[in-house]
């Protein structure tokens, strides 16, 4: 008896706390654009930088800057969805060319794995990249792609491949926050 009441308060009790104090509890802090719609959570620590002709937003950890994560958002062509501008791999693939790796711009960026995920009705496409700076610098990128308002949104979380393995799981639970409305 005692333990089905245990049992309740505590469901009830944890059902009493929002998204942004579970997000905070777990140390990260919600960021949300109502004017563009897209949301997405981000470390505690990491500050948001003005970057003028390029992401709408841009994080970065305070004491290794090189870790980060951006929104680019871009228009699409009047009434297509993202399944209509390919699959997974061939978004992958144009995304690389065209962001990660432009031609003459000296980095290589390899699609390591593309998959589509759906949450609360849109799609997404999840891509992971392995990349080369010109200075042989190797770092590791997950991208969020989705469709909505007639954009393009790509959100973009990029660290050195050498924190990789110890940032895995924190990249990934910021790249699945990702969501546009």
């Amino acid at each position: 008896m005692w333990k089905k009441i245990a049992l309740i308060f505590l469901l009830v009790f944890s059902f009493s706390f929002s998204n942004s104090d579970v997000a905070a509890a777990a140390g990260f802090k919600s960021f949300v654009d109502s004017a563009d719609g897209y949301q997405f959570l981000y470390p505690n620590g990491w500050l948001q930088v003005k970057v003028a002709n390029g992401p709408d937003v841009v994080f970065h950890d305070l004491i290794e800057i090189s870790e980060n994560v951006s929104v680019v958002i871009s228009p699409v062509p009047a009434g297509k969805n993202l399944a209509e501008l390919g699959t997974p791999t061939e978004v992958g693939y144009k995304l690389g060319k065209a962001a990660l790796a432009p031609v003459d711009s000296g980095r290589k960026a390899e699609l390591t794995n593309a998959v589509q995920k759906e949450s609360n009705g849109k799609i997404y496409y999840l891509l992971e990249y392995e990349v080369q700076l010109p200075n042989g610098q190797q770092r590791h990128n997950i991208s969020s792609v989705a469709v909505s308002r007639g954009k393009l949104f790509t959100f973009n979380a990029s660290v050195p491949e050498r924190r990789w393995q110890k940032l895995q799981r924190m990249i990934d639970e910021i790249v699945n926050s990702f969501t546009v409305y």
